[in-house]
C-alpha cells in the first residue's frame, strides 16, 4: 500500500520513531509495539524482500539472525564489563593524570575514541560511561554523555575492528587502509565536539581533582576485562582472516565474550543482576533494528559524497548495518567516507547507535531524543564539519577503492 507515493511501512516506522521521541519513558512498549504492528501489517498486505506471508518473515529472520544474536550478548555482556571495570578500581586513579579543568574531561573523551579504535564501540562507550560516573560523582551532562556516544562511534569509523559496519566492510572486501580515510573526518569531529562538550561538562561538574584515599586497583577484575576484549576481538580478528562466512552465519562474537565471563566468574563474580536491568533496553534496540530490515528498501540514491553525506544523518534514525549492506551491494563509494557517516551519524540521536542505547541503561536519563538533541547539538555540528573537512583534504574518490 502506497500513501502520497510512499510505502506505508515507512510511515509506521516513522510512527514508531515519533513515540520513541515523545514517550521517552516508554520506549520499550513503543519499539515492541511498533515492530509487532508493522510485521502484522506485512502479513496482511506486503512482503518481505518480495517473500510474503510467515514464509517471507521466516527467511529474514533466517538473514537478521546473526545481527540481532551478537548485538543482544554485546549489549548484555558489555554491561558486565563495564561493572568489571568501575569496581577495578582504576579510574580513582586517573585523577593524578588528567587535568582538573575542562581539559581533563576533553582527554577522557579521547581516551574513548582511542578505545574504539580496536574494541567494539559498545564496549568503549561503557568504559567511558563508567569512568565518567566516577569521575564526575554521578554528575554527568547529557551533551557529555552524547559526546562519549560520539567518541566511541568516531573512534570505530576507521578501524575494521572498531564497529560492526566497518567490520562487514572488510568481510565483503574492503581493504583496512581504504576505511583509514575515515580518521581524517573522525578525528576533527572529536576535536569539535569534544572541547564543546568538556566545557559543558567542567560548567556542570567538574572533575575529580584528587584520587580517593583508598583508592587501590582490582587487578584481577582489570585482567577480566582485558580477556573479555581480547576474546571478542580475536574471534572478530580470527574469523575474518581464517573463515569470515562463519560470522556471516554464526555469532561468534556474541558467543567469545559470554564464554570469557563464565570462564572468568570463578575469578571474580560478575553483577549478573546487570543483566536484567540492561535487558529491556537491550530488546528496545534490537525491535528498532528489526523494524528497519522490514522496510523496504531496495537500493540507494546513486553513489556520491551527496549520498554518504545524507547516510549520515538517516543513520540516526534508520539502523546502520543495512544501510551499509545496501551500499555494500550497490557499490561505487568511497568507503572512507560511507564508514564516517554510517559509524559516526547514529551518535546524533540516543538510539542511533547501540553504543548510545548501551549508555542509555546506565544513564536513563538520556533516552529523550530532544533531550540528547538540545544538550548534544555539538554532535550534528562535528559531523558536517568532519564531512566538510575529509572532502575538502582527501576528496571523493570511488575509483580508488575496490570492492569484490
Amino acid at each position: 500500500m502506497m500513501l502520497a507515493g510512499i510505502p506505508l511501512d515507512f510511515f509506521l516506522f516513522a510512527l514508531t520513531l515519533l513515540g520513541v521521541a515523545l514517550f521517552h519513558h516508554h520506549t520499550f512498549h513503543v519499539g515492541l509495539t511498533g515492530m509487532v504492528v508493522i510485521a502484522l501489517y506485512k502479513l496482511a498486505f506486503g512482503d518481505f524482500s518480495g517473500t510474503p506471508g510467515i514464509a517471507g518473515l521466516g527467511l529474514l529472520l533466517a538473514h537478521e539472525w546473526v545481527t540481532l544474536a551478537n548485538l543482544l550478548a554485546l549489549l548484555l555482556g558489555f554491561a558486565l564489563l563495564a561493572d568489571h571495570f568501575g569496581r577495578s578500581g582504576v579510574t580513582d586513579l586517573l585523577p593524578r593524570f588528567l587535568p582538573d579543568d575542562w581539559k581533563g574531561a576533553f582527554y577522557l573523551l579521547l581516551i574513548v575514541f582511542v578505545l574504539s579504535s580496536f574494541l567494539d564501540n559498545i564496549a568503549a562507550a561503557m568504559i567511558g560511561g563508567s569512568m565518567a560516573a566516577i569521575l564526575f560523582r554521578r554528575k554527568v551532562h547529557i551533551g557529555y554523555l552524547a559526546a562519549i556516544v560520539a567518541a566511541s562511534n568516531a573512534g570505530g569509523a576507521g578501524s575494521v575492528v572498531g564497529d560492526t559496519t566497518t567490520t562487514m566492510m572488510w568481510i565483503a572486501g574492503i581493504s583496512p587502509v581504504q576505511v583509514l580515510d575515515a580518521y581524517v573526518a573522525a578525528g576533527v569531529a572529536t576535536l569539535v565536539f569534544g572541547v564543546i562538550a568538556a566545557r559543558q561538562q567542567h560548567a556542570y561538574q567538574p572533575i575529580m581533582k584528587d584520587p580517593p584515599a583508598d583508592a587501590a586497583t582490582d587487578y584481577a577484575r582489570l585482567a577480566i576485562v582485558a580477556l573479555i576484549l581480547l576474546a571478542a576481538i580475536g574471534s572478530n580478528v580470527w574469523f575474518n582472516l581464517r573463515n569470515p562466512d562463519v560470522l556471516k552465519n554464526v555469532p561468534v562474537i556474541g558467543i567469545a565474550v559470554w564464554l570469557a565471563l563464565f570462564a572468568t566468574s570463578v575469578w571474580r563474580a560478575p553483577q549478573w543482576k546487570l543483566v536484567g536491568e540492561s535487558l529491556r533496553g537491550s530488546i528496545f534496540l534490537l525491535s528498532l533494528v528489526m523494524c528497519a530490515a522490514m522496510m523496504p528498501v531496495q537500493h540507494l540514491p546513486a553513489a556520491s559524497w551527496q549520498t554518504a553525506f545524507g547516510l549520515g544523518f538517516v543513520s540516526a534514525v534508520f539502523d546502520n548495518i543495512p544501510l551499509t549492506a545496501l551500499a555494500l551491494r550497490q557499490g561505487g563509494y568511497d568507503w572512507g567516507f560511507l564508514a564516517y557517516a554510517v559509524g559516526f551519524g547514529g551518535s546524533m540521536i540516543w538510539f542511533g547507535s547501540s553504543a548510545g542505547v548501551a549508555l542509555s541503561n546506565l544513564y536513563p536519563e538520556t533516552r529523550s531524543v530532544f533531550a540528547w538533541v538540545r544538550a548534544g547539538w555539538h554532535v550534528a555540528l562535528a559531523y558536517v564539519i568532519g564531512f566538510a573537512v575529509m572532502l575538502l583534504v582527501v576528496g571523493w574518490d570511488p575509483q580508488g577503492h575496490t570492492y569484490r
